[in-house]
């Protein structure tokens, strides 16, 4: 039976108890707990929801999700539960109440109850990412070349940006109290854009893309080098691809090391209209 829940104190021990589960961690979770954050605070805002698994006292899992009902999406904040059948329970609460909903999952690579859940239902997977940590040690970079954005390289911007992921050009720029925007410019073209944040104790790069004509002239240094810098002390941390040997190099080059156990994988379901 799943039930909601608006307070997760209650459930602290229990959650605590994932933290370097081989196979049942969960990604946020081991990060908050990181970075000593109060683990209630996964329900920080009124598009965070609880949600528990239990038999009785008998608590079998618990779940967090984010849901944006204006734009039909919704994200598994955290998976916390070692049953199946809790996996089950929760998913088939989500085809009741969120019908036509997108739903994404970003969870331990490991977790073979919840891969094999979401792959009965069709749902697809993005490839497994790494997480790297800023060292706070980062050699000489030069930033010529980079500017924040400005409405004079919007378009350029808009028009080069990737589309296929939640934040997309128009809601990174609707969205300045969390974003700043890097660009880099050659003779009046923008060669390449960092999203990143800037509100966060961690701050993360989101979407780092330098053009193919454009690539191994330094550009992807300058903008990292760029956002580090607007950082401050703050930390930062980011996420890239295992296979992806060039941006690992470029990140371990600029200060990033590779933090162990917390890899995750993405997996995005697109809830049936007609499930309920």
């Amino acid at each position: 039976m799943i039930r909601k829940i608006t307070d997760l104190t209650e459930y602290i021990p229990f959650m605590k108890s994932f933290l370097g589960d081989p196979s049942f961690s969960d990604p946020h979770l081991t990060m908050m707990a990181e970075a000593g954050e109060d683990l209630t605070r996964l329900l920080r805002s009124e598009y965070h929801h609880g949600f528990l698994a239990a038999d009785g006292r008998e608590t079998r899992g618990v779940f967090v999700l984010l849901i944006e009902p204006d734009e039909k999406y919704a994200e598994m904040i955290a998976a916390l539960t070692r049953d199946a059948g809790a996996i089950e329970e929760m998913l088939a609460y989500i085809e009741r109440t969120l019908a036509g909903y997108q739903c994404d999952f970003v969870f331990d690579p490991n977790n073979y109850l919840l891969r094999r859940a979401l792959t009965v239902r069709n749902a697809e997977f993005d490839k497994e990412m790494q997480r790297m940590v800023f060292t706070h040690t980062a050699p000489a970079c030069g930033t010529e070349n980079v500017q924040l954005l400005s409405p004079e390289y919007a378009v350029q911007y808009v028009r080069m940006h990737n589309t296929d992921m939640y934040w997309t050009a128009e809601r990174v720029m609707a969205a300045p109290e969390r974003f700043r925007t890097y660009i880099a410019i050659e003779g009046g073209t923008v060669t390449g854009y960092l999203d990143v944040t800037h509100c966060f104790d961690e701050n993360e790069p989101y979407d780092l893309l330098v053009k193919s004509e454009y690539r191994r002239r330094g550009y992807g240094r300058q903008l990292l080098a760029a956002a580090l810098a607007g950082n401050g002390q703050k930390d930062m941390m980011l996420f890239v691809e295992t296979d992806n040997v060039p941006a690992i190099r470029l990140y371990e080059s600029m200060g990033f090391e590779t933090k162990k156990s917390t890899n995750t994988l993405t997996a995005f379901w697109a809830v049936p209209h007609d499930a309920a």
